[in-house]
């Protein structure tokens, strides 16, 4: 008799509980979708993540809500900085991404590279790297390049290559 009583009691406050629940709105997220066309350009399944978390940012910039908008000016040039590069980006008074200037130094490479890397250099090991970026509006595709300093024993060559492991 007692369980019974236990079990009823538990049956109660478990049906009492839920009636108490609160309802949460959430409010609609709004993604702004200016700078698309840069995102698809310069984006890369195999990039870096410190990169895409870079160029993310760039694309999502706020210039209008920034201290540096005014309606006087036509363009506006934001540089963006993280330890491993920069990305210097043109807007115009809309926002939209006119043009940019991508550095990064040290980044892990995409599969693309590492494997031509591989296989045209085996033995070697890449002492360094600094991949570039070139993205101009209206281009459908950014120009991304990769300059590598390889080491073999006491050899040091320098390569460049592109996103897809094409040698220069």
């Amino acid at each position: 008799m007692k369980n019974l009583w236990s079990w009823m009691i538990i049956a109660i406050v478990g049906c009492m509980t839920t009636t108490w629940a609160q309802d949460i709105e959430l409010s609609e997220v709004v993604v702004s979708a200016v700078n698309y066309k840069y995102l698809q350009s310069i984006g890369s399944e195999d990039a870096a993540i410190p990169v895409k978390l870079l160029e993310e940012k760039v694309a999502h910039y706020d210039l209008k809500g920034s201290e540096l908008y005014s309606d006087e000016y036509d363009t506006y040039t934001v540089s963006f900085y993280i330890p491993q590069g920069t990305i210097v980006a043109v807007y115009d008074k809309d926002g939209n991404i006119i043009k940019t200037i991508e550095r990064f130094k040290n980044i892990n490479l995409p599969k693309e590279v590492n494997q031509a890397l591989y296989k045209r250099f085996p033995g070697w090991t890449v002492k360094g790297d600094v991949y570039r970026v070139s993205y101009r509006q209206g281009q459908e595709i950014s120009k991304k390049i990769y300059k590598l300093k390889l080491e073999n024993g006491d050899q040091l060559i320098k390569v460049k290559s592109d996103e897809k492991g094409n040698f220069m």
